[in-house]
């Protein structure tokens, strides 16, 4: 019994003494628990998460980098699309004149073969001309009309104004500029019978007999006589506008001519 009563009882209290052995803890009591590291078993382990990880700059960059490239690829595709269309001789007419307000297409120097430019050149100021006469003939039949004229004669030469501009754009110069564009003998034929038209009427303006429109509402020279006894400064203003309009009959003339040279040397 006296052996056993010597050993140490193993269901003790270990008594330890922080300040023995040279006042330093053992290293396998002196761990901390909050000096282990965090593992899968530790719950109670905190992870630091910014604030500003939903508005992480290279996720922004990356999305812009995505619409760029995404509109690089739709800006290739219209190119692309646009190509075909030229290929096909399908013809995109961007207004582009005049440049303070574009309501038509005109490039000659870009889209017309050089040998057809100054021809082109030259039926666009015979396009310009009849803009022009038609316009002088609105200001010089608004004059006659505050004279004394009527307003009747002043609305038709507004309904000459405003319909022949457009017209004479559209049936004689625009398939001339096309035609010049594309080589089409259908198109040239087509500039051809309006062209004629366009000249029939200059002349017809030029001179204004009352048999079709009323006399008045032309400035040519049988309304200008008509006028010019009645009140100098009307008869002033029809005759600018009759020679206006004969000019512009003569540079028609000239344009058809080198015109159907050009169309006929051409073929």
């Amino acid at each position: 019994m006296s052996r056993f009563s010597n050993d140490p009882n193993p269901f003790d209290e270990e008594e330890v003494n922080p300040f023995s052995n040279g006042g330093t803890v053992p290293a396998a009591k002196s761990r901390s628990p909050w000096s282990e590291p965090a593992g899968f078993g530790h719950n109670d382990a905190t992870v630091d998460i910014p604030l500003d990880a939903m508005n992480d700059p290279k996720k922004k960059e990356k999305e812009l980098s995505s619409w760029e490239a995404d509109l690089k690829r739709r800006e290739k595709e219209i190119k692309r699309r646009e190509d075909a269309v030229a290929q096909a001789g399908v013809p995109v007419d961007d207004k582009n004149w005049p440049p303070f307000f574009p309501i038509i297409h005109h490039d000659i120097a870009n889209e017309i073969p050089i040998n057809a430019q100054r021809l082109q050149y030259l039926a666009f100021a015979s396009w310009l001309g009849v803009v022009l006469c038609l316009s002088f003939n609105v200001i010089a039949i608004l004059v006659n009309w505050i004279r004394g004229g009527g307003v009747k004669i002043f609305l038709l030469a507004s309904i000459y104004a405003l319909s022949g501009i457009p017209m004479s754009y559209i049936l004689w110069y625009k398939p001339l500029y096309r035609a010049m564009r594309t080589d089409s003998a259908l198109k040239f034929g087509w500039f051809f019978m309006f062209y004629l038209l366009h000249i029939g009427f200059c002349i017809f303006a030029s001179i204004a007999p009352p048999i079709v429109f009323r006399g008045e509402s032309l400035t040519g020279i049988l309304p200008a006589i008509d006028v010019i006894s009645d009140n100098l400064l009307v008869g002033i203003f029809y005759l600018v506008g009759f020679g206006l309009f004969c000019l512009e009959s003569l540079l028609s003339l000239w344009v058809l001519q080198k015109i159907y040279m050009y169309f006929r040397g051409h073929k």
